[in-house]
């Protein structure tokens, strides 16, 4: 179905694989659009309740955009291109959980869609940056926004202007990425919180996660009355009473996503 990525269900989790290790996973339109697709399908399907999203090969996650398809594109050309089907915005959108596994160079574009997931989870062997300076242009996929917030303005101004890539563990002491770990362990790590997570009510996760997102994106005074609105709206879901039905007779739920 897919000529660039690879779709495995793991039961209810999902991995998502960008698949062009020969272009080091460089985001070409095809893709973003592939990507955007799979999600879609995904969101759409009830047996999953998280994705796992990687890249193949042992050198990098996504290395950035395609560069070819820079070539001799105009301004008004390249605006199109990203207001098309951003596939940052449908990766931030997503109302499941969406965990970036981040096994080598996470560079440009693929920085910025690794930082559109919920969480990221590197190998020691990760480097991450914003080298788009280099080339005389800006990052373009939300990495002056995104990468602000995470790490704060004087981090990412730094990394903006100057190109340079930072090591995992410099990652993780700044917040950009949740978790590092050895290659060997990457996967089976990041599996791990992927399954402890998808047992968890979607209900409550989709809740949950638009709850948080409203920080970043509202005042305070906002923020609480919407996490009141989302917390109350739990009460009239199914998984609230198995919940709470499970917890007082000591057994573990069973959530239906209802």
């Amino acid at each position: 179905m897919f000529e660039n990525i690879l779709v495995e269900r793991r039961e209810r989790v999902a991995l998502v694989t960008i698949n062009r290790p020969d272009k080091l996973n460089a985001l070409n339109i095809k893709t973003r659009e592939e990507l955007a697709n799979a999600l879609d399908e995904l969101r759409a399907d009830a047996e999953i309740r998280v994705v796992v999203l990687t890249g193949a090969g042992e050198k990098a996650f996504v290395a950035g955009a395609d560069i070819n398809e820079f070539a001799g594109r105009t301004a008004v050309q390249q605006r199109a291109v990203m207001k098309a089907r951003n596939i940052f915005v449908t990766a931030e959108d997503f109302p499941k959980p969406l965990i970036a596994m981040i096994n080598g160079f996470c560079l440009g574009g693929g920085c910025e869609l690794a930082l559109s997931c919920d969480i990221r989870i590197a190998s020691e062997k990760a480097r991450f940056g914003q080298p788009e300076i280099n080339l005389g242009i800006i990052p373009g996929g939300g990495g002056t926004q995104r990468l602000t917030r995470l790490v704060g303005e004087g981090k990412a101004m730094q990394m903006i202007l100057s190109g340079e890539m930072i090591d995992a563990q410099e990652a993780f002491r700044l917040g950009l990425v949740n978790e590092v770990h050895p290659v060997a362990d990457l996967e089976t790590r990041t599996m791990e919180l992927a399954n402890k997570i998808a047992e968890k009510s979607p209900v409550a996760l989709a809740m949950a996660k638009t709850a948080v997102k409203a920080a970043a994106r509202t005042t305070l005074r906002e923020g609480l009355d919407q996490e009141i609105d989302l917390f109350a709206l739990c009460f009239s879901s199914e998984d609230k009473e198995e919940g709470v039905r499970a917890f007082l007779e000591k057994r573990k739920p069973d959530f239906k996503g209802r």
